[in-house]
């Protein structure tokens, strides 16, 4: 099918916002600017008063742990999963994963993501299962604790998620592999789950130095850091690696990024309500690191708003760095959408481009955040919030217009969603 998005003020992969055309041909962008007479759309929408940006690309999340938010808020991050976040998730059942997931499905369309990588688990599968519902692009990882009795049994988990899903619903779903942590896996089952990935093809998705907590446990219990002897376990040698946080690096723990051609996904948001620290974004991006950006999970932040994660990228490190040029809004942008498609694997998604997947998300421009029109850009990122989306479209397909979703029902997600944590929490 033909889709062509008319007179709309569209972001461009050089940051210019033209008023023109973006005309879609089945999953992809035919082509953007002058209709052409023998383009014959089967759907028109009126992007008058919109501003087009690629799809938000949420590179690090736990799309179930919806069913946590509010749950238990204001602890230090070690006390809060000992404590809280483990004991309840070890109670959840399929169903708890599937609407949890659900859940996240219908706030990552209201607010306009189109792709997420998501660690979680078990039944993975079910998180697939409510991607595929949704209409999104999913990129999932069965999350693994090595130090736990059944370590080996998740990785046969993560195996088997990548032999099922990996490629499924005409490429939207991908498969990595989630070891969990270097505190939650040591070196010997880093080596097994690197075998395993690299013997199927995968790549890998794990949290990386989020806390100095980490550090100094590793410290003390290895001597070393854990980007240090991480990188002896062969798990960053593969097909590639997305890590997430990377807060407290030195600059042995950025030339190791550097080496393997780590991508890296910052969640500003997470970081600061755990009180982890600020990543040395500036830093990384200077030195040619991909940097993209993700929620975390919704009970550490505690929504999946990623144009919120773009306006704290771009707020966050001006303060921390004392410089009122770092992170500029198009950087921010760009974090969140072209820099999320490289970081999750999937290169030809975050631009509004011709070939590219046609993942596009419009704002509305018809209110008090958007005038004067001096900069699109940012408007969007300094002065906009996510109630502004009302038009999401992934792969080709329409999941939401005008604000009326097309493949979720909202009412019946709320209401399970709500049952499903009153049982977890209660």
């Amino acid at each position: 099918m033909k889709t062509l998005i008319k007179n709309v003020c569209a972001v461009m992969p050089d940051g210019t916002t033209p008023v023109t055309n973006i005309m879609i041909d089945n999953n992809r962008i035919a082509g953007i600017g002058d209709v052409p007479e023998d383009f014959r759309p089967g759907k028109v929408i009126d992007g008058t008063d919109h501003l087009a940006i690629p799809g938000f690309v949420n590179a690090h999340t736990h799309t179930s742990m919806t069913l946590l938010r509010s749950y238990a808020d204001d602890m230090a991050l070690m006390d809060w999963l000992n404590n809280e976040v483990w004991p309840a998730e070890a109670k959840m059942t399929s169903d708890d994963i599937y609407w949890g997931a659900m859940l996240a499905m219908l706030e990552m369309v209201r607010t306009g993501t189109t792709t997420f990588a998501d660690m979680y688990g078990p039944w993975m599968e079910r998180v697939a299962e409510a991607a595929m519902d949704a209409g999104l692009r999913g990129v999932l990882s069965r999350g693994i604790i090595g130090v736990a009795p059944d370590g080996e049994k998740k990785l046969e988990e993560n195996a088997e998620l990548y032999r099922n899903f990996h490629g499924a619903a005409d490429g939207r779903i991908t498969v990595m592999f989630g070891p969990h942590a270097p505190y939650t896996c040591p070196p010997d089952f880093l080596k097994k789950v690197a075998a395993k990935a690299q013997e199927l093809g995968a790549e890998i998705h794990i949290h990386m130095h989020e806390t100095l907590d980490e550090i100094n446990g590793s410290l003390k219990e290895y001597g070393r850091r854990p980007f240090d002897w991480v990188a002896e376990t062969g798990i960053f040698e593969g097909k590639g690696t997305l890590a997430a946080h990377c807060v407290h690096l030195d600059d042995n723990d950025i030339e190791i990024i550097k080496k393997y051609g780590i991508r890296v996904a910052h969640n500003p948001g997470s970081n600061m309500k755990l009180a982890s620290g600020v990543a040395p974004v500036p830093r990384l991006l200077a030195e040619g690191v991909c940097v993209a950006l993700g929620t975390d999970g919704a009970s550490s932040n505690n929504n999946l708003d990623m144009l919120e994660e773009v306006n704290l990228a771009a707020m966050l490190h001006k303060v921390h760095g004392l410089d009122p040029v770092a992170i500029p809004a198009f950087k921010a942008l760009q974090m969140g959408t072209e820099f999320g498609g490289q970081a999750v694997g999937i290169p030809d998604i975050g631009r509004l481009a011709k070939g590219c997947k046609a993942d596009i998300t419009l704002l509305d421009m018809n209110s008090a955040a958007w005038c004067p029109r001096n900069n699109p850009v940012s408007l969007l990122v300094y002065s906009a919030n996510s109630g502004s989306v009302d038009t999401v479209i992934c792969d080709g397909k329409v999941l939401m217009e005008k604000h009326a979703l097309t493949t979720l029902d909202e009412e019946r997600i709320l209401f399970e969603a709500q049952r499903c944590a009153d049982r977890l929490t209660k």
